[in-house]
């Protein structure tokens, strides 16, 4: 049987504060993800200086620099990041969004990458990844099949291991949006493994239908409270959330692997004799 496996995307809902990281890597490994994620960002590169220098009201400041700056961790705090994760025995990995970003992430040695939603479109990155031939996520949110079947030729073309994702990138979007009979459209068509990375506001029922329609990953944004500063923090779980989700789906997990042959269980046979006990047997 194999394993759906969990990430708990805690992405930038930290607020750049060690303490909140801490916090969620703790609640993730309480709940029994496989791992947790980040995203990591070169702000001078993703983001224009015009954008930069705009006005915007935040903790941090003012300007939209002072805020793209203030939920970034730096060097020391991905070490600390590094250090605490492998203290406590649970992978972490980040998504980059720029070429000097994936570089300054190699000196972690991850087991996994993952390409956001975002990223599909720069064959730069994507090509830098690949390179790296470690297994890769790779979130379909935004883009179309041309899109889809370019980022799948780059990382067969060098040989990476990957998993697609479907996505839908609305933070959060309603049930009507989430098209999880992609899951299995995706898996037809490139005949590798699909996962779902969720953002949806209705619950665990996607999430749960999901892992039923067979997605082999599920990735939710994790925070301590949705009611917190930030972008992403409405489209995320709770720790209490996100514990209920890991455990229905490993009850999932169980429930829909099993033998494809119509025969009477071993469990059930007592029950048969009993309640069946008053019919007469035809010779």
């Amino acid at each position: 049987m194999s394993k759906i496996f969990v990430i708990a995307e805690i992405g930038i809902n930290h607020n750049g504060d060690l303490k909140i990281a801490k916090k969620l890597i703790d609640g993730a490994k309480k709940a029994g993800a496989d791992s947790v994620k980040f995203q990591k960002r070169n702000v001078n590169l993703v983001y224009s200086k015009n954008d930069l220098d705009k006005p915007r009201e935040s903790p941090f400041g003012k300007t939209t620099r002072d805020q793209k700056n203030g939920i970034e961790f730096n060097e020391k705090d991905y070490n600390e990041i590094d250090k605490y994760c492998k203290s406590i025995g649970i992978d972490w990995f980040a998504s980059a969004w720029d070429l000097d970003s994936s570089n300054f992430l190699k000196k972690y040695n991850f087991k996994y990458n993952k390409i956001a939603s975002a990223m599909i479109v720069d064959n730069d990155l994507m090509t830098d990844v690949a390179q790296q031939k470690k297994y890769t996520f790779i979130s379909t949110g935004m883009s179309s099949y041309k899109e889809i079947d370019n980022a799948v030729n780059i990382f067969k073309n060098h040989e990476c291991p990957f998993e697609l994702m479907h996505c839908v990138s609305k933070y959060p979007f309603e049930a009507q949006y989430a098209s999880l009979n992609l899951i299995n459209e995706l898996k037809k068509k490139y005949s590798c493994k699909v996962g779902y990375s969720g953002h949806e506001k209705s619950g665990l029922a996607i999430s749960y239908a999901a892992a039923a329609l067979g997605a082999t990953s599920i990735e939710r944004h994790i925070t301590l409270d949705r009611t917190m500063y930030g972008s992403d923090q409405a489209a995320s779980m709770t720790l209490r959330g996100f514990e209920e989700l890991v455990g229905g789906i490993r009850i999932i997990e169980l429930a829909i692997h099993g033998s494809k042959e119509k025969n009477i269980l071993e469990i059930e046979k007592p029950v048969m004799e009993k309640l069946r006990a008053h019919i007469k047997k035809s010779k």
